[in-house]
This record gives C-alpha cells, sequence and structure tokens, in this order.
C-alpha cells in the first residue's frame, strides 16, 4: 500500500533536489523499515522448524538480540549506527530468506545466523556495553561491522569488552588487543586487526562515512556482476590515502552543483564500498575504468571502484544518490504500473531496459546533466569546463531520447506524473545556458551511434524504443 506523500515532495525529488525535511522523511521511512525487517528475523527464526533453524542456533539468537536489547537501553543512538549501516540490509534479506525457505540449514544459512553476534558485538562496544561473546568469520578476516575485521584463520575467535578495551582470542594465533578510542572507533597495533576507515563528515555536524571494505554483505548476492560491478576491494594503506585524499575534495566540488547536492549526500550516504576495477579497465579511472552502484536493500551505501579524480568521486554521488533517492521514495509511493520487461532502448546501456530501469536511468543522468553545467558554469580551468560540458552534453542527449517515453507512458501513476513532469522542467531549464555546439554535435552522435548499435543488437526483441 502507498504512504501519502505531500505534492511539494514529490515535486522537489521529481526535480531531482530536495531539502533536509524532504529527504528525512525518506531516511525515517527506510529505518522503520529495518527495525520491522529485524523484527522479523526474530520472528522467523522463532516459528521456523528445527530443520532449518536448530534450537542451540535459536538459543544463540535470542542472547544476541538480548545484548543489542542492553546496548540500546544504554545508547540508543550507537546501537542504531549499527542496525542501520546500509550493509545490515542485504545481511537481514538474505536471512529472512533463508529462514523461510522451509529448507534445511545449509552453511550459508548457519553463517547468516552467526553474523547477528557480529552485530549486536559492534553495537555493545558503540554502547560501551560489557560483554563475552565469539565470533564466526563468514568468509574472510572476522568483521564487526562498521568497526573493523581481525584476521584471525579458520576457526571462531572469543571476543571480551569492558573498560573501552577488547580482547580477540583467535582459535589460531595469540589473543590481540583493540583500544575504543572516544569517536567509538577501534584501533591496535596488531597487524591482524582492520580498522575501517572513516571519512570525515559532508557537513560540519554531520556523522563520518565509513569506506567499508571488511563487511561481507557488501556485494554479497544480487547480481551485481551483471550490472558490471566489480568485487570488493581490500584497501591497503596506499589506497586508503589516495581515497581520504580524494574524498577530502568532494565537499567543495559539490557544492559547484548546489547545496542541494551536499544537503542530499549528508543526509542519504552512510557508506562506501569500494570495488576493484572492472576487467579490462584502462588507467584513467573513468568509462571501463570505472564502476558504481546501490543496492535497494542497502539503503545509504554507494559501491563504487576508486575515482580518478574528486570531480569524479562527487559526480559518482550525485549519479548514485539519485538511484538511492528514488528507490526510497518508490518504497514509500507507486509511481507507475509498468511490468518488469525489459523493452525499451537507453542510451546509458547496451540492453533493454525495463520501465522502471529506464526512469531510475533517467532520473540519475538528468541530476548529472544538472550537475555538470553548473560545474561547468563555475570552473576556472578551460579544461575543466571542456570535461564539464562534455560530460554535461552527453548526459543532457541521453535522458533527452528517454523522456518522450516517460512522459508518454499510460503506466505511470498520478505521483509519478508529478515526478516526471518536474523531470520535465529541469531539462528545459538546462536550455538556459546550452552546453558549446561542438560538445554538442558529439553529444548529439554519441546517441545517434548508441541507438544504432542498439538496434541492431536487439532489434529481434524490442519491443518499445525511444524515438
Amino acid at each position: 500500500m502507498s504512504t501519502a506523500v505531500p505534492d511539494h515532495v514529490l515535486r522537489e525529488l521529481g526535480r531531482t533536489e530536495g531539502d533536509a525535511d524532504s529527504l528525512g522523511l525518506l531516511v525515517r521511512d527506510q529505518d522503520t523499515r529495518r527495525l520491522v525487517l529485524l523484527r522479523a528475523l526474530l520472528d522467523a527464526a522463532s516459528a521456523a522448524p528445527a530443520t532449518v533453524c536448530p534450537p542451540p542456533l535459536l538459543d544463540r539468537l535470542r542472547e544476541d538480540w538480548a545484548l543489542l536489547e542492553a546496548a540500546e537501553r544504554t545508547d540508543r543512538a550507537a546501537v542504531r549506527t549499527v542496525l542501520f549501516h546500509p550493509l545490515a540490509g542485504p545481511w537481514a534479506q538474505r536471512l529472512l530468506g533463508g529462514l523461510t525457505a522451509q529448507a534445511p540449514a545449509g552453511p550459508d544459512l548457519h553463517a547468516d545466523l552467526a553474523h547477528l553476534t557480529a552485530l549486536a558485538a559492534a553495537a555493545a562496544i558503540r554502547a560501551g556495553v560489557a560483554f563475552e561473546s565469539r565470533l564466526i568469520a563468514r568468509v574472510g578476516p572476522a568483521c564487526l561491522p562498521t568497526l573493523g575485521a581481525v584476521r584471525a584463520g579458520a576457526g571462531p575467535v572469543g571476543l571480551s569488552y569492558r573498560d573501552d578495551e577488547l580482547t580477540l582470542r583467535p582459535q589460531d594465533g595469540p589473543e590481540l588487543t583493540v583500544r575504543c578510542q572516544p569517536d567509538r572507533t577501534l584501533s591496535s597495533a596488531d597487524p591482524r586487526w582492520l580498522p575501517v576507515l572513516m571519512l570525515r563528515a559532508i557537513l560540519p555536524g554531520g556523522g563520518p562515512v565509513t569506506l567499508d571494505d571488511v563487511d561481507p554483505y557488501g556485494i554479497d548476492g544480487g547480481g551485481l556482476p551483471r550490472y558490471g560491478l566489480s568485487g570488493t576491494a581490500r584497501v591497503g594503506d596506499h589506497e586508503r590515502k589516495e581515497w581520504a585524499d580524494s574524498w577530502s575534495g568532494v565537499e567543495p566540488l559539490l557544492r559547484l552543483g548546489g547545496d542541494h547536492r551536499l544537503t542530499e549526500a549528508a543526509a542519504l550516504l552512510r557508506c562506501v564500498v569500494p570495488l576493484s576495477r572492472p576487467s579490462g579497465s584502462g588507467p584513467d579511472g573513468e568509462g571501463a575504468a570505472h564502476c558504481s552502484g546501490t543496492r535497494r536493500e542497502a539503503f545509504g551505501a554507494v559501491l563504487s571502484s576508486k575515482p580518478a579524480t574528486a570531480a569524479y568521486f562527487a559526480s559518482t554521488l550525485v549519479h548514485e544518490l539519485q538511484h538511492t533517492k528514488l528507490a526510497a521514495l518508490t518504497a514509500l509511493v507507486q509511481l507507475h504500473r509498468a511490468d518488469a520487461a525489459e523493452r525499451y532502448f537507453a542510451p546509458w546501456r547496451p540492453d533493454p531496459r525495463p520501465f522502471d530501469g529506464l526512469l531510475q536511468g533517467a532520473y540519475s543522468h538528468l541530476a548529472l546533466a544538472d550537475y555538470w553545467q553548473r560545474f561547468a558554469l563555475q570552473a576556472r580551468r578551460v579544461t575543466h569546463q571542456d570535461l564539464a560540458w562534455a560530460e554535461h552534453a552527453r548526459c543532457r542527449e541521453q535522458v533527452g531520447a528517454v523522456l518522450p517515453v516517460l512522459a508518454g507512458s499510460a503506466a505511470l501513476t498520478l505521483e509519478g506524473r508529478t515526478v516526471v513532469n518536474e523531470m520535465i522542467s529541469v531539462y528545459h531549464r538546462l536550455d538556459d545556458n546550452p552546453s558549446p555546439p561542438g560538445h554538442l554535435a558529439r553529444a548529439q552522435a554519441y546517441v545517434s551511434t548508441a541507438k544504432v548499435i542498439w538496434q541492431q543488437r536487439n532489434g529481434s526483441r524490442r519491443a518499445v524504443r525511444s524515438p
């Protein structure tokens, strides 16, 4: 059932904008859905037959849940930092599916159940609640979500936390001690401890953004290779400095795109999952050398290979946070009634797209066209202006190729038509500052060529294409 969304919010979001109140509506809804999902996990585990959730696993789950409740009584905000961590979403969806499948429990389900221990431990550490527990790694290092991980080899890892000191006891190897700092980050001189890099807050007073390369649910499942996304990249010390340096330049570059770009990044972005470069990538960090994405079940996460420059980092956030925003909106209100058939031409993809994918892509590319135009108008160096105008022209022509299909669709709901109408208004507003003729001609040729190639490749499957 759709929840009423105020008309002014629909219009703001349709313009790829949104003030703090409008974005807060999306955030609160997503956080509430996460809490409901977590409660559903506990109920599903209790209702599952013993073949799915054996009594020892159910007892352990209830112990973990009790630790979460104790930690929340001490520091609710600290616990919700963990529970609302974007990568807890894919884990929760996966575990709920396993518990309700009625199939005998296998290693994957056991590992997913065990991950609740990691979440509860991380929440207790953040809340300063003493505990004793045992951590079992799903794959790779044993992870404490939002905090870090430990290289511990095979077998469980004993945990003991009190007085801001965490002791980890691997099954093989000596124990190690990790200190909890006043900002609730964990540090250790032992090289087996892998801390999560905290990127500074986008706006003063906001929370830091985690660069999470240790959580096993970062790209788990979801068919991500289909979309050209590579695997999670382990970030070494040298790469950490490169990520941090690039991040330091993002805030002023986002500001070039308007204050609303800073507002949406501060409100929506909670973590960045670093990806390795796509196979066959080149050296410049763009095109085939770069990939990025989002996951509907991981609200607040942007998955990205390392951008070559801060400007591309900023544009990646603009692009991907539109997907985050529109996905959260569609969880609140139905924008269209189209089926999932993949039949539409989209100049940013070689394969036919479903209507929802067409809307998502047009929305994000419209925001990019707006961002790069503002960038071009304020850039001082000619090379920066040329880059920005080229990107603006390409994105604007791509959006123009599909807007008639969206606008002419009978599948749009009233809310969806409001959103699309606002998108059209932004598209025409871009004409107030046209790109230089050379850039426009190249962009038009690019889209025309993409259409010809698409028709040659998909003609026999094509049911609808943009005019």
